[in-house]
């Protein structure tokens, strides 16, 4: 099985400071994710300095495969104890998520952090490792669709002293809190933003210390195969629609001769959704079994023009017309699979015709950056 994680980061700085002394680094191998979030000593520039060191090693040294143990001695030559306050340079928890849905955490003066399955906040099974002479807190995990993993610095768990709470929210509270407010439609940047915020107004607008918090939701991935165009030669209709309804995932199909070969192929005819109609864009059809049928280019170049600007996938949902509904499901996959006929259109030779149509190639690459400027998985094929 392979999971897809969803990583979502928010932070707050400590009131009166420039900069967070947290610090958040991200790497991919082939086969995980590494995530490592380091709290500086103190707050403000220096802390940043030391967390960004820290955090950076960390990551890339973990990417290049190094041991734990080579992780931790290599911080501790490079940013020894602060000798006067006897407290470490930077504390940091690491996780990395392997595709397969393993989970390992290595956490060092952090808060624990908080792993949530079929809706409740379990126990994390640890293991303590003395480590270049600092305790190393380890965990070793399976994560499925729908869990979750939360990991904050300790400015979420002090948010309230001496204010909302004499104590902070604590973690008991936080646990609480992530528990009744868990979503599996809602993406993880969301969610990350919705916890600093809660965060920022227990310590009344001026946060008292840095506070971040990496949420990890993981799911099965989301699949979408997308068929533009018919093939340049005849005899590949066949093979074209069985590749797209074999493949995983979600099914659209991108113009009207399109539709019209996909529906001959499988037998169905294709109807007109009269429910989409718009002033703009044309509207879409109804196959049996493929999940959105859209006019071509037309309804290509209204999507670019969406995704161009940047919008929020739900308000995207709940519209009718063919280009929104299919910005729409390219947000919403994670890997996209593009199949591009080649058939030469026989508008293009008509002059009346907006010039718009001899570009279609041309949209289809701008859609295909788009798309990977926003980091989904993209391959294509042409026939």
């Amino acid at each position: 099985m392979t999971i897809h994680l969803d990583i979502g980061i928010s932070q707050l700085k400590k009131s009166g400071e420039e900069l967070c002394g947290d610090t958040v680094e991200i790497q991919q191998t082939k086969d995980s994710n590494i995530i490592v979030l380091s709290d500086g000593l103190g707050s403000g520039v220096k802390a940043n300095i030391l967390s960004q060191i820290t955090a950076k090693t960390a990551s890339t040294m973990l990417k290049k495969r190094s041991k734990i143990e080579e992780v931790i001695e290599t911080l501790a030559h490079t940013l020894p104890m602060c000798q006067a306050r006897q407290l470490a340079y930077s504390t940091f928890t690491i996780a990395q998520v392997f595709s397969d849905g393993q989970v390992y955490l290595a956490e060092y003066d952090n808060p624990q952090a908080f792993w949530g399955h079929q809706g409740k906040v379990i126990p994390i099974p640890k293991r303590e490792r003395v480590i270049g002479g600092k305790i190393i807190k380890e965990s070793y995990f399976t994560a499925v669709d729908g869990d979750w993993v939360v990991i904050g610095s300790d400015g979420i768990l002090h948010a309230g002293i001496g204010s909302i709470w004499n104590l902070g929210w604590g973690w008991d509270r936080v646990s609480k809190h992530l528990e009744n407010t868990a979503s599996k439609e809602k993406a993880a940047a969301d969610w990350a933003g919705d916890i600093t915020r809660l965060c920022s107004h227990l310590y009344g607008g001026k946060p008292g210390d840095d506070a971040s918090v990496v949420v990890l939701k993981i799911r099965n991935p989301r699949r979408l195969t997308v068929l533009i165009g018919p093939p340049a030669q005849e005899e590949d209709d066949d093979k074209v629609v069985k590749k797209l309804i074999e493949s995983p995932g979600e099914k659209i199909v991108c113009g009207g001769s399109t539709g019209n070969i996909v529906g001959r192929c499988m037998g169905f005819e294709v109807k007109v959704d009269l429910k989409s109609n718009d002033e703009r864009v044309p509207p879409t059809g109804i196959i049996p079994g493929i999940d959105l049928v859209t006019e071509g280019t037309l309804t290509l170049v209204y999507a670019v023009e969406l995704l161009t600007s940047d919008p929020e996938p739900t308000l995207l949902t709940n519209k009718k017309d063919g280009a929104s509904r299919l910005a729409a499901k390219l947000l919403e996959a994670d890997s996209i699979h593009f199949i591009v006929g080649t058939a030469s259109n026989p508008a293009q030779k008509n002059p009346s015709y907006p010039s718009i149509f001899i570009y279609k190639q041309q949209i289809i690459k701008d859609l295909i950056q788009l798309l990977e400027k926003r980091q989904r998985k993209v391959t294509v094929e042409y026939y």
